[in-house]
């Protein structure tokens, strides 16, 4: 996983509230283990107009120019909900979305994106408001996450994400769930080899 810092990138606006896991990527895709190769089912049911995936909808904003190269999505509230399917932000992170902006969003998912490398960034519905409006007046438009200072900035604007001070090190660190745990490693050897010596029992030969 790559440390996060700081991020500019083309702002894909997704007009729509209690996106779940289901319509980040369908069930029927999650036959594969690796991380890789979910971007191309990102919201299928939503960028294609038919199952097999071979014709696009003109509509949906990622099949539109400059969106297809988009690393920033604006959203609204709850997004992530629905199951604890860590494919969701597989799908994303394989897109190529580095941030995801919204007022809310569904515990688990979020979990799941900051262990997976993604910012999401809680800001207040108004600031969401105005960052959709920016976004429509200036096609194209980039917009900035800075993760040490917490900051998003858009057509000259700020606005501050609270984020907690142990998924913001992890980010910062480029470190999941068993890369925080192998900083310790040392310690855990040493702990290992007092069980043993004090405790041979224990220990299966």
């Amino acid at each position: 996983m790559q440390p996060f810092k700081t991020h500019t990138g083309i702002a894909a606006s997704l007009e729509r509230v209690n996106v779940d896991t289901d319509a980040i990527v369908p069930k029927q895709f999650l036959r594969k283990i690796e991380k890789t190769g979910f971007g191309k089912h990102l919201f299928h049911e939503w960028r294609y107009l038919d199952y097999e995936g071979t014709k696009e909808n003109p509509d949906f904003v990622l099949n539109q120019e400059p969106y297809r190269k988009a690393t920033v999505l604006l959203t609204r509230d709850n997004f992530g909900c629905g199951s604890s399917r860590e494919h969701a932000p597989w799908a994303l992170a394989d897109f190529g979305f580095k941030v995801i902006i919204a007022p809310s969003f569904a515990d688990i998912f979020y979990n799941n994106c900051v262990k997976n490398g993604i910012l999401l960034a809680q800001l207040k519905s108004g600031e969401v408001d105005e960052l959709f409006q920016y976004a429509a007046k200036n096609r194209g438009a980039t917009i900035t996450a800075d993760l040490p200072s917490q900051r998003v900035t858009a057509g000259g604007k700020k606005y501050v994400f609270p984020i907690d001070a142990f998924n913001k090190e992890c980010l910062l660190k480029g470190l999941d769930s068993i890369g925080w745990t192998m900083q310790f490693n040392d310690t855990i050897v040493e702990y290992e080899q007092k069980i043993q010596s004090k405790h041979p029992w224990l220990i299966r030969k």
